[in-house]
């Protein structure tokens, strides 16, 4: 009786650490569609993030399999992917989920390279035209000091990682990302905007005061919802059309 016990309890535990990967593949120089691979993976011989079955399969299954990734730590941003219909980071999701099926789409609306690794050039274009470096015009004699009050300014939004999972949420920015600058981008905006030590206050507004580089922004607030650093972009673009009123 004993030993039928733990047979059974064995069995379950073997049964549910068995998680299926359905994952989408393209390669561009297959002349085919996109297709789905689906790939077992047993919990017992990975790490417990999605990112961990992800190089478990590269290594092991299918080494054809392609998706960035880096620090697996939320912090360079490069492992940002659709798992089971929402934004997020590999890393940072888990595989213990009720559903023995994950689906793993890469970021929606974006040119696909290969697999799970979406085009960011257009991203990064966008990222430099707000110029995200302090705009200081005087030749400095010392080195930058800022009060508590004014450092305390840039909490939630320095820590952003660029991982384009809020502006590959924001319907505005599938619809526009060649004119809209997106969440990430406004949030990264506001950030220097925000900063004390920064002389160009007024060239930032000026370029910013758009009505397709700002104001495709209707408020929907996916990307609040989905940000893996749980910032608000939403709030920050608010913040930047007030300060547009009121210069």
């Amino acid at each position: 009786m004993f030993l039928k016990k733990n047979q059974n309890l064995i069995k379950n535990l073997i049964f549910n650490s068995q998680k299926y990967l359905r994952i989408y593949r393209w390669n561009p120089f297959i002349n085919q569609t996109p297709w789905f691979n689906v790939y077992p993976i047993s919990l017992t011989k990975c790490g417990p993030m999605v990112l961990d079955s992800l190089i478990f399969i590269k290594n092991m299954q299918d080494s054809t399999l392609t998706f960035r990734r880096s620090c697996r730590e939320g912090i360079c941003g490069s492992c940002s992917m659709n798992i089971n219909g929402i934004n997020s980071l590999a890393c940072l999701k888990s595989l213990n989920t009720k559903s023995k099926f994950i689906t793993i789409y890469p970021l929606p609306h974006m040119y696909v390279i290969k697999d799970l690794v979406p085009d960011l050039t257009n991203f990064y274009a966008q990222y430099k035209s707000i110029q995200p470096w302090l705009l200081n015009y005087k030749l400095p004699k010392k080195e930058f000091l800022q009060s508590k009050r004014d450092r305390l300014e840039l909490n939630g939004l320095y820590e952003c990682i660029l991982c384009a999972c809020c502006s590959s949420s924001c319907p505005s920015y599938w619809w526009n990302h060649d004119k809209y600058l997106g969440p990430a981008i406004l949030l990264q905006a506001y950030r220097w905007l925000m900063d004390s030590r920064d002389l160009g206050t007024k060239k930032r507004i000026f370029f910013l005061n758009h009505k397709m580089r700002l104001f495709r922004c209707h408020t929907i607030m996916n990307c609040s919802k989905v940000c893996p650093k749980s910032l608000n972009p939403g709030k920050a673009i608010s913040y930047i059309k007030y300060k547009l009123l009121t210069n």
